[in-house]
């Protein structure tokens, strides 16, 4: 099965979306019971947390944590967007610096001006996009950025996806309300999958697709800590309360060309698999032994690796041990490992 499919299906009662590319599984949505990210919060500035920079908040949906938190007093009300999923037992992560994110374009209401995604190179398609930018937000306060799927999309589109964000923003963002309250909802995997996915592709709705096209197979291995690297060699995922460890082993060759090349295939395949399973915070590397002038050459695989994968990654660089650290944003939830 060549080429890309995007199947929108659920997982028992959970809605749930699937890439498909060259028939192999390269991204998945769930939906879980925790608060979506991109949901937007009245909240109230509960209690500071001293010296952490940051306060605990009231929310419909429990206790959050927003850093950054200048001239901020307890009892005040804020609004806050949830940035991403909740370690077990921890506050929901939030953000003040609200994002109004759909297929085509971004609403930023603390950067004003309008942007057009770098990947659009063409002058005169960029000309083009400013004029629709223009024509429908001239007369806003509020930045916009036009996203790179804009580059295929009609202009009708385009106009109409700037107008619904513009609208959103203004009714949140004009809210008066003195309770704790949800005013905007996070988007669910089918509508994540629309905004997000957008290079060309099949898209399969068919009740019971993630059966028919190998999707249930796929998770059957992702739910295990294993990934195959080539020639033997396998990287395991485990993750701890505290970190995701990776361990890098080469099998029965122990040279140290093969552990370059194992390493260097886990650089290449650690955006997707930690990507799959849902993996984020702190991950620790236990990489097979190289000698370190070829520690250069995995960190620029690594970079060109993560250079095409939409979850923000920091690579923090190596311990005295030798382990190879990130940080990584909990943009997924966790996949429920085999029982």
């Amino acid at each position: 099965m060549k080429g890309r499919t995007i199947l929108l299906d659920h997982l028992g009662d959970a809605e749930a979306a699937a890439l498909m590319v060259d028939g192999q599984l390269d991204d998945l949505l769930v939906d879980t019971p925790a608060p979506r990210p991109g949901t937007i919060y009245r909240a109230q500035a509960d209690r500071p947390v001293k010296g952490q920079g940051g306060m605990f908040l009231k929310t419909p949906d429990g206790s959050a944590f927003l850093r950054q938190i200048k001239g901020l007093a307890p009892g005040q009300m804020i609004l806050v967007q949830v940035g991403g999923y909740a370690e077990p037992g921890k506050a929901i992560p939030v953000t003040a610096k609200l994002l109004f994110k759909s297929r085509y374009a971004i609403v930023t209401p603390e950067a004003p001006g309008i942007n057009i995604s770098r990947s659009i190179r063409d002058e005169d398609l960029r000309d083009r996009l400013l004029e629709i930018a223009h024509e429908v937000a001239a007369e806003v306060p509020h930045g916009l950025i036009l996203r790179s799927s804009c580059a295929e999309a009609d202009a009708e589109e385009i106009a109409d996806d700037i107008a619904t964000m513009l609208t959103l923003a203004d009714k949140v963002l004009g809210d008066d309300g003195t309770q704790v309250e949800t005013l905007a909802d996070g988007d669910g995997p089918h509508i994540l999958a629309w905004r997000d996915w957008v290079e060309k592709a099949e898209v399969v709705t068919t009740p019971g697709c993630f059966d028919t096209h190998g999707v249930l197979d796929a998770l059957e291995t992702v739910r295990g800590p294993e990934v195959p690297l080539g020639g033997g060699a396998m990287m395991y995922l485990e993750p701890t309360r505290a970190l995701v460890a990776v361990d890098v082993n080469t099998g029965r060759d122990s040279s140290l060309a093969a552990g370059v090349k194992a390493n260097l295939a886990c650089a290449r395949a650690l955006p997707r698999a930690l990507r799959l399973r849902g993996l984020g915070g702190q991950i620790t590397l236990d990489l097979a032994p190289m000698p370190k002038k070829d520690r250069r050459g995995f960190e620029s695989a690594l970079r060109g690796a993560l250079r095409a994968d939409d979850i923000e990654t920091a690579l923090v660089g190596w311990t005295p041990l030798g382990h190879y650290e990130l940080q990584r944003k909990r943009a997924r939830a966790p996949l429920e490992g085999k029982d």
